[in-house]
């Protein structure tokens, strides 16, 4: 179940309430007449079932409200509803699949912005993971890899293709580029002050390193993986039930590939720098192809769910 709050200029009021009206998944509807100052205009509360909310938001759009509104769309952890379950059960699909398209666009929006806390947090998991490829220590691989942000940019990428965000789109390529490079920037810095100290030594980074060779050898299993795992991740992201994005991040060799291509830099070893470069890139384009695919996917299907329901919907409206 999702809640809509409504800030709606006076005139545009009736035409909203209209549509929700008119929407039987719509189980609860008020409006507070003269209860907005800014924008001048009413409150209109709205609660409906997840599987329709594309549709009712797009009616809403259609008006022009969210230009001199706002449509505020909130999940429903819990209810109590009668009228509520009856909606629910009566739209088509599970609202667990059902993809709120503003909700996934204004989270890719928000997981592309490049700012002090995106580049702390890839530049604090490539140096750990440049000291887990020291120590030879998949635990701190792992850890590399939760503590990563570049999942929400590279998923932004599926999200711009498939809706034609070519904003978003230049906007999560530069985010990523950007991030990446300031991590290995930091991460080479580091590499050198203890290849000075003596921390650090050539054997270090090109011996033997059987817990994490994985990093700069990619090979197909690389590429399956990373496919899998960003379907996985998409998935849990346009979902309501969000289980699936710890399994993702410990998938997928991007951010130790940084690391390892810092200490490559740091210490001239272009063996390491080639086999981890090969080893992100690879885990970035199919990750990539597979987010845009999944999500091309879902629209696919929800936009012949939309079709059969306003099929339904018209039929009935002429039985009235």
């Amino acid at each position: 179940m999702l809640h809509l709050r409504i800030l709606s200029p006076t005139d545009l009021t009736d035409e909203a309430v209209r549509i929700l009206e008119a929407e039987p998944a719509v189980s609860g509807l008020a409006v507070l007449r003269g209860a907005a100052i800014r924008p001048r205009g009413d409150l209109v509360h709205a609660d409906l079932a997840r599987e329709v909310a594309n549709d009712v938001i797009e009616q809403l759009r259609g008006t022009g409200l969210h230009h001199r509104g706002t449509i505020e769309i909130e999940p429903v952890p819990t209810w109590l509803s009668r009228s509520g379950l009856d909606a629910e059960v009566s739209s088509p699909g599970s609202s667990a699949d059902a993809v709120v398209w503003a909700e996934v666009a204004q989270r890719s929006y928000d997981d592309v912005e490049l700012n002090w806390t995106y580049l702390s947090f890839m530049s604090m998991a490539t140096l750990l993971a440049g000291i887990a490829i020291i120590t030879d220590s998949q635990i701190l691989v792992i850890g590399a890899m939760v503590l990563g942000p570049e999942f929400g940019a590279i998923a932004a990428l599926g999200v711009a293709l498939v809706k034609h965000r070519f904003v978003l789109l230049a906007t999560a390529v530069r985010t990523l580029v950007f991030g990446f490079l300031a991590a290995i920037a930091v991460a080479t810095v580091a590499a050198l002050v203890g290849r000075l100290l003596g921390w650090v030594t050539i054997d270090d980074v090109t011996g033997p390193r059987p817990e994490t060779a994985f990093i700069y050898t990619p090979d197909k299993w690389s590429f399956i993986v990373a496919v899998i795992a960003a379907a996985a991740g998409v998935l849990s992201l346009t979902s309501s039930k969000l289980g699936g994005l710890s399994g993702v991040f410990i998938s997928v060799t991007t951010v130790p590939a940084a690391g390892n291509i810092a200490l490559g830099i740091a210490f001239g070893a272009g063996h390491e720098i080639l086999g981890s470069s090969l080893q992100l890139v690879l885990n970035l384009v199919g990750m990539a192809i597979a987010g845009w695919a999944t999500l091309a996917l879902q629209q696919k299907v929800w936009s012949r769910v939309s079709v059969r329901r306003a099929r339904a919907l018209d039929h009935r409206r002429r039985m009235l």
